[in-house]
C-alpha cells in the first residue's frame, strides 16, 4: 500500500492504496465521489475527466500516486461555481444532454473552454471536445450551449485564466517523486496538452543535461556513422546543417536568444500537416552529450507536439555511435497516432532515414544528396511499416493490455 496526501475539492485527503489505483479509482472508490463517471477505462471516452491542478484530465488512466501532494476537483465541487452554474442552465436550454452519462466530464471540460479561450468558435470548441465522446446527442447541443455562455460572458469577462508553466508529464505529477525502474530509466506516461497557440508559442525551455525531468513515452535508438568522433560532434553542433538532414524539415530563423524557428511537413496519404515551432539545444562538450527540446503547433488540425531528444556520442572503432531517445507528446486532432507501438516504428524509420542523411554530409565529398528538406516528409510507407509490425505484436499477444 502506498500512503498519499492530495487536496480534493478544498480539503486535505490522506489515503492509502495500491500503487496500481487509478485516479478516477481513487475518487468513487475511496472518496465516494461517485459523479466522476468510468466508460472506457482507456482514455478514450472523456467520461471521467476531472481537473487536477487545475487542468482537465482523464482520471481512468491517471495514477493516483503520480499526483501526490496535487490538487483535485471532481463535478461535485463546482455546485456554487459561477461559470457551472450558466453552463449547467446552458445545457438544458439546447438540449445538450440525455442519457446523462458523459455531461459531468462534459462540464468539466466545457468550463475549462469557457475560462481559457474566452472568444472559440464552434469549430474550435469542436476541437477541443475531441477527447470527449457522447453517444446521444450529435454534439450540436453541447457546442452551442458552450458557445452561447461564451457570447454571454463577451461583454462582461476580465481576462482568460493564465496557468502557470507545467513541466513536461501528466498533470498533478509534478508534486511527486519520480520513480526508476531497473534500467534507472525515469518513468512518466505523456500527459494531455492543451492545443492551444499560447502554449505553442511559448519557448521551449532547455532542459539541464542528463537530468530532463518528467518525461513522456520515450523511445531509443542507435546507429553507427562512418567518422570520427571530433568530426560528428561539431556536426551536432551546427544546426542548419543538422536540420537538412531531417526529411521535411525546414529552418525558418535563428532568434538572438539562441532558439530556431523551424518547420516541419509531413504527409500521411491523404493527411498533410505542417507543424511550425521553435526548438533550442545545450550540448556539454566532456560528455559528448546534447539535448533539444522543441514544440510546434500544426494550424489546420489544432494539433501541437513537443518533444525532447537527448543525444551522446562514443566513439566506436574509427566510426562514431550516436544513441539518442526521443521523449514526445502529442495532442490535437492527429494524436490518433500517437499509439506507443505506432510511434516507435515510425521514430525507427524517420532515424533511419536521418542517419542515412547525416553519413552523406560527412562523406569526404560532404555532397549531403537528395534530401526532402524543402519539400513534406511523406510516410505513408513508413506508416504502414510501423502498422504492420504494431499489429503483428499484439497478435502474437493478444492478451496483453495496452
Amino acid at each position: 500500500m502506498s500512503e498519499l496526501s492530495l487536496t480534493v475539492n478544498g480539503e486535505k485527503v490522506t489515503v492509502a492504496v495500491e500503487p496500481r489505483t487509478s485516479l478516477a479509482d481513487l475518487v468513487r472508490e475511496n472518496l465516494n465521489l461517485t459523479g466522476t463517471h468510468l466508460g472506457c477505462e482507456q482514455g478514450v471516452c472523456g467520461a471521467c475527466t476531472i481537473l487536477v491542478d487545475g487542468v482537465p484530465v482523464r482520471s481512468c488512466i491517471g495514477n493516483a500516486t503520480a499526483c501526490d501532494g496535487a490538487s483535485v476537483r471532481t463535478i461535485e465541487d463546482f455546485d456554487a461555481d459561477p461559470l457551472m452554474t450558466e453552463l449547467r442552465a446552458a445545457f438544458n436550454a439546447h438540449h445538450a444532454l440525455q442519457c446523462g452519462f458523459c455531461t459531468p466530464g462534459m462540464l468539466v471540460m466545457a468550463r475549462d473552454i469557457v475560462l481559457r479561450l474566452g472568444e472559440a468558435d464552434e469549430q474550435r470548441i469542436r476541437i477541443e471536445l475531441a477527447g470527449n465522446l457522447c453517444r446521444c446527442t450529435g454534439y450540436s447541443g453541447i457546442v452551442k450551449a458552450i458557445r452561447w455562455v461564451i457570447v454571454a460572458r463577451q461583454g462582461a469577462r476580465g481576462e482568460l485564466e493564465q496557468r502557470p508553466a507545467l513541466p513536461l508529464g501528466p498533470a498533478g505529477s509534478g508534486h511527486a517523486k519520480t520513480g526508476t525502474d531497473v534500467s534507472g530509466a525515469t518513468k512518466a506516461t505523456a500527459s494531455s496538452l492543451r492545443p492551444d497557440a499560447e502554449l505553442a508559442a511559448r519557448k521551449p525551455a532547455p532542459a539541464p543535461l542528463g537530468a530532463s525531468g518528467k518525461k513522456a513515452s520515450a523511445v531509443r535508438q542507435s546507429f553507427l556513422l562512418d567518422a570520427p568522433l571530433p568530426v560528428v560532434w561539431q556536426r551536432f553542433g551546427e544546426v542548419p546543417a543538422m536540420v537538412r538532414c531531417i526529411p521535411g524539415a525546414s529552418l525558418v530563423s535563428e532568434a538572438a536568444d539562441g532558439t530556431y524557428d523551424i518547420k516541419m511537413r509531413i504527409k500521411m496519404g491523404p493527411i498533410g500537416a505542417e507543424f511550425a515551432g521553435t526548438a533550442s539545444q545545450r550540448r556539454d562538450d566532456a560528455m559528448m552529450a546534447g539535448v533539444i527540446h522543441g514544440a510546434g503547433r500544426d494550424t489546420k488540425s489544432a494539433t501541437l507536439a513537443e518533444g525532447e531528444l537527448n543525444y551522446r556520442l562514443t566513439a566506436e572503432g574509427e566510426g562514431t555511435r550516436v544513441d539518442i531517445e526521443v521523449s514526445y507528446l502529442l495532442s490535437g486532432a492527429l494524436a490518433q497516432f500517437a499509439r506507443a507501438g505506432i510511434v516507435t516504428h515510425f521514430i525507427g524509420a524517420i532515424t533511419a532515414q536521418f542517419a542515412a542523411n547525416l553519413g552523406r554530409s560527412l562523406s569526404p565529398e560532404g555532397a549531403v544528396g537528395p534530401i526532402e528538406d524543402a519539400g513534406e516528409l511523406r510516410v505513408a510507407g513508413s506508416l504502414g511499416v510501423a502498422l504492420k509490425a504494431w499489429l503483428s505484436e499484439l497478435f502474437r499477444n493478444p492478451f496483453r493490455r495496452g
